[in-house]
Protein backbone atom coordinates (compact mmCIF):
# COMPACT_ATOMS: atom_id res chain seq x y z
CA UNK A 1 0.00 0.00 0.00
CA UNK A 2 1.62 3.21 -0.78
CA UNK A 3 -0.12 6.88 -0.51
CA UNK A 4 0.46 10.45 -2.50
CA UNK A 5 0.39 12.74 -0.07
CA UNK A 6 1.41 16.61 0.32
CA UNK A 7 3.73 17.22 3.28
CA UNK A 8 5.15 20.74 3.51
CA UNK A 9 4.05 22.03 -0.32
CA UNK A 10 5.67 19.00 -2.36
CA UNK A 11 4.08 15.65 -3.33
CA UNK A 12 6.13 12.75 -1.62
CA UNK A 13 5.07 9.00 -2.15
CA UNK A 14 4.41 7.32 1.34
CA UNK A 15 4.90 3.58 1.85
CA UNK A 16 5.46 2.05 5.05
CA UNK A 17 8.73 1.70 6.44
CA UNK A 18 10.30 4.25 3.84
CA UNK A 19 12.13 7.60 4.77
CA UNK A 20 11.94 10.57 3.42
CA UNK A 21 13.89 14.06 3.56
CA UNK A 22 11.21 17.03 2.96
CA UNK A 23 11.50 20.73 4.09
CA UNK A 24 12.05 21.41 7.82
CA UNK A 25 9.14 20.71 10.35
CA UNK A 26 8.04 21.95 13.43
CA UNK A 27 8.99 19.26 16.45
CA UNK A 28 11.83 17.75 17.92
CA UNK A 29 13.49 14.38 16.85
CA UNK A 30 11.64 11.46 17.85
CA UNK A 31 7.91 13.11 18.01
CA UNK A 32 5.43 11.21 15.29
CA UNK A 33 3.75 13.65 13.29
CA UNK A 34 0.58 12.79 10.52
CA UNK A 35 0.17 13.83 7.72
CA UNK A 36 -3.91 14.90 6.65
CA UNK A 37 -3.68 16.12 2.95
CA UNK A 38 -3.75 12.38 0.85
CA UNK A 39 -4.48 13.09 -2.58
CA UNK A 40 -4.31 9.57 -3.79
CA UNK A 41 -3.95 6.04 -2.35
CA UNK A 42 -3.53 2.46 -3.61
CA UNK A 43 -4.44 -0.35 -1.91
CA UNK A 44 -3.11 -3.92 -3.96
CA UNK A 45 -4.51 -1.89 -7.16
CA UNK A 46 -7.75 -0.67 -5.41
CA UNK A 47 -7.17 3.10 -5.84
CA UNK A 48 -8.73 5.91 -4.03
CA UNK A 49 -8.19 9.21 -5.93
CA UNK A 50 -9.04 12.63 -3.82
CA UNK A 51 -10.90 15.77 -4.61
CA UNK A 52 -8.87 17.14 -3.51
CA UNK A 53 -8.34 14.87 -0.83
CA UNK A 54 -8.94 11.56 0.29
CA UNK A 55 -11.31 11.61 3.10
CA UNK A 56 -10.59 10.05 6.69
CA UNK A 57 -6.96 8.93 5.92
CA UNK A 58 -3.71 9.78 7.27
CA UNK A 59 0.21 9.46 6.85
CA UNK A 60 1.34 9.25 10.58
CA UNK A 61 5.50 9.35 10.26
CA UNK A 62 8.26 9.74 13.12
CA UNK A 63 10.54 12.47 12.76
CA UNK A 64 14.66 10.90 12.72
CA UNK A 65 16.72 14.37 12.48
CA UNK A 66 16.85 17.85 11.57
CA UNK A 67 19.79 18.47 9.02
CA UNK A 68 20.84 20.39 5.82
CA UNK A 69 20.94 19.61 2.50
CA UNK A 70 24.04 19.80 0.02
CA UNK A 71 25.55 23.65 -0.86
CA UNK A 72 23.93 25.17 -3.89
CA UNK A 73 25.98 27.40 -5.57
CA UNK A 74 25.19 30.33 -7.02
CA UNK A 75 27.19 32.57 -9.28
CA UNK A 76 26.39 35.71 -11.63
CA UNK A 77 28.38 37.21 -14.30
CA UNK A 78 28.63 39.50 -16.85
CA UNK A 79 31.34 39.41 -19.19
CA UNK A 80 34.00 42.58 -19.76
CA UNK A 81 32.25 44.48 -17.12
CA UNK A 82 33.92 42.96 -13.84
CA UNK A 83 30.86 41.95 -12.23
CA UNK A 84 31.25 39.05 -10.43
CA UNK A 85 28.70 37.36 -7.78
CA UNK A 86 29.17 34.10 -5.98
CA UNK A 87 25.99 33.27 -3.05
CA UNK A 88 25.04 29.96 -1.57
CA UNK A 89 22.45 28.19 0.30
CA UNK A 90 21.68 24.83 2.04
CA UNK A 91 17.98 24.09 2.44
CA UNK A 92 17.31 23.26 5.61
CA UNK A 93 15.26 19.41 5.86
CA UNK A 94 14.00 16.95 8.39
CA UNK A 95 14.30 13.44 7.68
CA UNK A 96 11.23 11.14 8.81
CA UNK A 97 10.36 7.42 8.88
CA UNK A 98 6.60 6.71 7.83
CA UNK A 99 5.12 4.53 10.05
CA UNK A 100 1.50 3.85 8.92
CA UNK A 101 -1.07 4.78 6.42
CA UNK A 102 -4.32 4.77 7.14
Amino acid sequence: MYAIVEIAGQQFKAEAGRKLYVHRLEGNEGDVVSFDKVLLTDNDGSIAVGSPTVAGVKVNAKILSHLKGDKVLIFKKKRRKGYKKLNGHRQSLTQIAIESIG
